[in-house]
């Protein structure tokens, strides 16, 4: 019987460190599943002949000597359902993208498609068909002979600086410090049981090693075989990048733009270990893989660790981080107060707070948020405590909520403490009565607001009645006070209020909400609304167009439920979908929720505020916070997410007992809209140690890519009381594209040392309408019918008829853009690659098959002209000319839309100016009409949605020309670099074709 190979099989004794041992693998031979062209799969055990010119196969009714593919006649290897035959229906849902390969060979480019038993076993096939295919003809011997390769060199070179006594050896401990040194997240026991196995296995026992045994064990330890193949994807196929190997991989798969050989050798020069890589400007295994695990290579966009949006907008068009019971450290009923909850929260980046003021036992106001709290903080010592870290971590304007529970004397005591203290930062100039909007974070920075009760104008005396909000009577009910201060016949509670406390407040004055109406003819923009957590939820269900509405202008700040005792927190997508600014969070509560709201305020330069999306702030705007499917003029993005693996996993906590193995499984979630709230999960990771390979992509559909956030959670599926390892939580509009390192944290949002996901990350648009399903290349396509958006009747004629004069355009603008994605992906697909693939990443795809081969037809790009041809001498096969074709519809539909966006855009933006020419005369326009009720509230949503329906494709349309550019740059770019490019000097100038986009004016 023959053997077969399965790495799954083999937990420590065979590991892909080195090409060598995969060819090692396939030598040996292993059992794969060939897939026919009628989706028929049979078994067949498949070989590399032993001087490694063949691959074979069998049982075959063929003769052995047509049962083999010859390594010259192999023109690309693909892994994952890159071909028709793994892409057709019948088979897609059998086996998993990760186990499926390809390998296409031959003049007419035909394709051996085969299935493997598992993703390791795809890697090693892969490496080693490459590797053969670039050095067969050079080396027909196995790789790995003769001198030492730069890693065993540079280990080597260790082990000599640590062999104190230059004896050839050193003490085993001496040995697994150094290995710990050069790997700090690995467990000690862990490199302690493979000297012992390598020990064994080489009949050498004893409390010294040898140079050589420390070298395999180092190589067995420290190769990460999903890094290693990665290297070997981009290294052309050695064992280190090289300069212009490095400088591929970080333009065509991390998405890296202008980057030079300069800075790829100081990557090298920071990265790689060994001192012949640094002079020769290679980087090999260990420093690739320092690199990829570095700040350089972080997930989160280093664009967003600083203050990158706009700060000049209104301070309502902005979320703003606000902490509810700062100062306590339990939960709110048996919570004893402390004053490092306000450190703790100003130092994340928190810019409103919330303070209870009560009578102090000594005749001065305290800070607590419990009537049973242990201990209560003179409001002195907090005041003092905030003017010392109000902007350590911001500076941007800081929201100090006063709930006033203390009598009049006390109370004139706080704002006497309050003005000495803060002084100069205290903001106390009365509010712009011509303007329309709060002033910005910007004009604001370095000041603190007092969000409060103020004084009616007519009342002249020292101290007055103010109406009260209901947050904060719930302590009062718990002291027995509840019906001490409520009015007969129901209605608002009255409070006193003092002159002196009631002058500190300006921009956030404090008033009860009526109803939006109400709030729409009669509020000031300085006035602002609490809401409890039901109240606001009920407004999010109910009517969350008016909730949108209303906080286009006015704050809104939403407090928890009174029924939370144990201080849990809500969840802030709930209300921040709605444009709600200020959601009141415990910040003393770890969980989900302070996931969420933590890494959503880490997307700007954590300063504590966040622009809204434009869709909630454009005075005239069509948005449904509950919308089921894509938003109108927003474009919907797919997310596209390979989990790989993970590195240094802790056990849960408060796991019971249970041995040290942790069987992981990763959790990927989408919060935002309810449209994009998704929850995918990885398969279980079985005896797989700290450092489990889970291989595994997920697809995410986002139709409002600036309000989601993803979340990685890391579960134990053999658990016992407790299952959480570790997550991360992310803006959406933060993550880099490309192969990156994700840093777990612990429940509570510290950092966990050395324990990392590896993740793949592509983000694309969403072709055309419907759900982001991509189909196959089987004819299916051409069948779903376009979707285009249109304007809806307002019900006025003058206003409709400007609307209508849109309806060519739209359709215009639709084809424009649908045509050129159609005609992308096609040719993306028959290049063998994902939707998400860059077109500098197709076209050297098609030059490593033209280049791979003695026979290759003549095929170039004529970079002379601005739409480059791909030009054909002689006869080609069929594949190369579906591709051929396939390229060529891609360059004329990006020709049609280049030429055509200007005029159609133009089109699109003076239909919706006419349109917003009618919005000031709206009402008066309805009440001629004679519009009431339900008719004049569906004339209003119907005139918002074509405003913004107008806008963003018009948006989409320029945005898609700017694409379109991008292309032809990165056809030109790569055309010259990988050879097929001819009369090259005519490229065209990047920053000619890449301008800046301008923004549409909202």
């Amino acid at each position: 019987k023959k053997k077969t190979v399965s790495f799954s099989s083999m937990p420590n004794d065979r590991k892909i460190n080195s090409t060598a041992a995969c060819i090692s693998l396939m030598l040996e031979g292993c059992e794969l599943k060939k897939v026919r062209s009628n989706s028929r799969m049979y078994s067949r055990f498949f070989v590399l002949d032993a001087d490694m010119r063949s691959v074979r196969w069998e049982p075959s009714k063929k003769d052995s000597e047509k049962a083999k593919i010859e390594i010259k006649s192999v023109k690309e290897v693909r892994v994952g359902k890159k071909t028709p035959v793994l892409r057709s229906n019948g088979l897609s849902d059998q086996f998993p993208d990760e186990c499926a390969f390809s390998i296409i060979y031959g003049d007419n480019y035909e394709s051996l498609d085969l299935v493997a038993s598992s993703a390791d076993v795809v890697s090693a096939w892969v490496m080693g068909l490459r590797y053969l295919v670039s050095y067969g003809k050079h080396s027909p011997e196995a790789p790995g002979t003769g001198h030492p390769s730069l890693r065993t060199s540079w280990i080597s070179s260790v082990f000599d600086l640590a062999d104190l006594e230059k004896s050839g050896r050193i003490p085993v401990s001496r040995a697994v410090q150094l290995i710990k040194a050069l790997n700090p997240g690995m467990k000690t026991s862990t490199i302690e049981l493979k000297f012992k196995e390598l020990q064994k296995a080489s009949e050498r026992p004893g409390t010294e090693v040898a140079c050589d045994l420390f070298v395999e064990a180092y190589c067995e330890l420290c190769t990460r075989p999903e890094i290693f193949f990665l290297l070997v994807q981009f290294s052309s196929n050695k064992e280190y990048l090289g300069v212009k190997d490095l400088l591929m991989f970080l333009e065509v798969e991390q998405g890296m733009e202008g980057v030079t050989e300069e800075k790829c050798l100081e990557i090298v020069s920071k990265y790689e270990p060994s001192k012949e890589g640094r002079e020769k400007g290679y980087l090999a295994i260990d420093g690739f893989t320092r690199y990829l695990l570095s700040a350089d290579c972080s997930i989160f966009d280093p664009q967003h660790r600083k203050v990158c949006q706009d700060m000049a907008q209104p301070l309502s068009h902005y979320y703003i981080s606000s902490a509810h019971s700062a100062c306590l450290l339990e939960d709110n009923f048996w919570g004893r107060s402390d004053i490092s909850g306000y450190i703790s929260a100003l130092g994340l980046g928190c810019r409103s707070i919330e303070l209870v003021l009560w009578d102090g036992p000594e005749g001065e106001p305290v800070v607590y948020t419990s009537p049973s709290a242990a201990s209560c903080v003179p409001f002195r010592a907090v005041v003092g405590l905030i003017d010392q870290h109000a902007f350590t971590a911001s500076a941007y304007p800081l929201i100090l909520c006063l709930v006033v529970r203390c009598s009049a004397p006390q109370q004139r005591l706080a704002a006497q403490c309050l003005r000495k203290t803060l002084g100069e930062k205290l903001y106390l100039e009365p509010p712009n009565p011509v303007a329309s909007y709060l002033p910005s974070p910007e004009e604001l920075k370095g000041r603190i607001l007092i969000k409060g009760k103020k004084l009616p104008p007519t009342c002249e005396d020292s101290e007055g009645e103010v109406s009260d909000e209901e947050e904060g009577w719930e302590l009062a009910r718990r002291l027995g006070q509840e019906d001490r201060e409520a009015p007969e016949g129901g209605g608002l509670r009255r409070v006193r209020l003092s002159r002196e406390l009631s002058e500190l407040v300006s921009l956030c004055q404090a008033v009860p909400f009526q109803d939006f109406e109400s709030s729409r003819r009669g509020q000031h923009y300085w006035e602002m609304c609490s809401f409890s957590e039901v109240e606001a939820g009920r407004f999010a269900n109910e009517c969350p167009a008016e909730l949108v509405s209303y906080n286009k202008r006015f704050l809104s700040r939403i407090y928890p439920s009174p029924m939370r005792i144990d201080a849990s927190n809500m969840n802030p997508q709930d209300f921040w979908k709605c444009g709600c600014q200020m959601v009141a969070m415990n910040y003393q509560t770890p969980g989900l929720m302070m996931d969420l709201n933590a890494g959503w305020f880490r997307q700007n330069g954590a300063c504590g505020y966040v622009l809204r999306p434009a869709i909630m702030r454009e005075e005239v705007s069509y948005f449904s916070a509950n919308a089921k499917d894509s938003l109108p003029g927003v474009p919907a993005q797919l997310l596209h997410l390979k989990v790989i693996s993970g590195q240094n996993l802790p056990k849960p906590k408060g796991s019971g007992a249970k041995g040290e193995v942790v069987e992981p499984y990763v959790c990927a979630e989408i919060h935002g809209i309810p449209a994009d709230c998704a929850e995918h999960r990885t398969k279980t990771a079985l005896q797989s140690g700290d450092n489990p390979i889970f291989d595994e992509s997920l697809e995410f559909q986002i139709n409002l890519p600036e309000l989601a956030v993803l979340r990685f959670v890391v579960l134990d599926d053999d658990y016992i009381g407790d299952e959480f390892i570790a997550q991360y939580t992310i803006p959406f509009e933060c993550l880099q594209p490309g192969y990156r390192h994700v840093p777990l944290q612990s429940l509570a949002g510290e950092p966990l040392p050395h324990a990392t996901l590896f993740v793949h990350v592509a983000i694309t648009d969403r072709r055309g309408g419907g759900k982001g399903h991509r189909r196959g290349l089987a004819g299916r396509r051409g069948r779903r019918v376009r979707e285009y958006t249109s304007t809806k009747a307002t019900g006025i004629k003058a206003i409709d008829e400007v609307f209508r004069t849109a309806t060519q355009p739209l359709r215009e603008a639709t084809d424009l853009r649908e045509n050129v994605q159609n005609a992308l992906v096609s040719f993306k697909e028959l290049c063998g690659l994902t939707p998400a693939a860059n077109m500098k990443q197709c076209i050297l795809t098609v030059s490593t098959w033209l280049l791979h081969s003695d026979s290759a037809p003549s095929v170039t790009l004529n970079l002379a002209e601005q739409y480059p041809p791909m030009e054909a001498q002689g006869p080609i096969p069929d594949l190369l000319r579906k591709v051929l074709t396939a390229y060529e519809t891609m360059i004329q539909t990006s020709r049609t839309l280049i030429e055509s966006a200007d005029v159609v855009y133009g089109k699109l933006i003076q239909a919706q100016q006419a349109g917003m020419d009618f919005h000031k005369e709206l009402h008066r326009i309805e009440a001629k009409e004679g519009l009431r009720g339900r008719k004049l509230q569906k004339a209003l949503e119907s005139f918002a949605w074509n405003i913004t329906v107008l806008k963003g494709q018009a948006d989409l349309l320029k945005h898609a020309k700017a694409e379109a550019l991008d292309n032809l740059w990165q056809i030109h770019n790569a055309g010259q670099s990988c050879g097929i490019g001819r009369n090259g000097s005519a490229s065209p100038e990047p920053s000619r074709l890449r301008a800046p986009l301008e923004p549409i004016p909202e």
